[in-house]
């Protein structure tokens, strides 16, 4: 056999094995991917989480300043907490602080009228499946190595996309 021949063969069995990898990774990369975009997209329904109704906050009854509010919510934990988000949100017709830190752990209501501050009930039974789906994705110990190796895989599907669309393009422009 001629070298020439050797190479279309190798590159044609190359691109086919990469083909049907990229087939077998998007398959695999895109159920944990389709699973988090779901549990996300419960997230825009707080009403179907929570069981309450998203109202208009009433900017006229909050006194308390966004970082009062966070000492407040500092001094009820007796030691600052690891504040990630501070959300104004309406709750039982009053304008409260959320404060949420530590990954959800620590959450604090603040009242943005009269300042006194309170930790949140522990979620619901639906709601803590619905952030374990989304944000944890039920791994527990194994979130971090999970996450790393459907990075891996999912830059392995895009490299292999990127060269089958170039292989293509390259025999489409060379058969004209």
């Amino acid at each position: 056999m001629d070298t020439l021949d050797l190479r279309a063969l190798y590159f044609n069995s190359m691109r086919d094995f990469l083909y049907r990898l990229h087939l077998i990774l998007g398959l695999v990369v895109s159920v944990p991917i389709l699973a988090w975009s779901v549990s996300g997209l419960v997230y825009l329904l707080p009403d179907r989480i929570d069981g309450g109704i998203v109202q208009q906050i009433d900017v006229s009854k909050v006194s308390i300043s966004p970082s009062d509010a966070i000492l407040r919510a500092n001094q009820l934990a007796g030691r600052e907490l690891p504040i990630t988000a501070l959300t104004l949100l309406m709750k039982d017709g009053q304008p409260y602080y959320q404060a949420i830190g530590g990954l959800g752990a620590d959450s604090v209501f603040i009242n943005a009228q009269t300042g006194e501050a309170e930790f949140s009930k522990p979620p619901s039974l639906k709601k803590r499946f619905f952030r374990e789906a989304h944000f944890y994705f039920f791994a527990g110990s194994l979130q971090v190595p999970l996450l790393i190796i459907f990075s891996l895989l999912a830059t392995v599907m895009t490299l292999s996309g990127i060269y089958l669309n170039i292989n293509y393009w390259l025999r489409r422009i060379k058969k004209r």
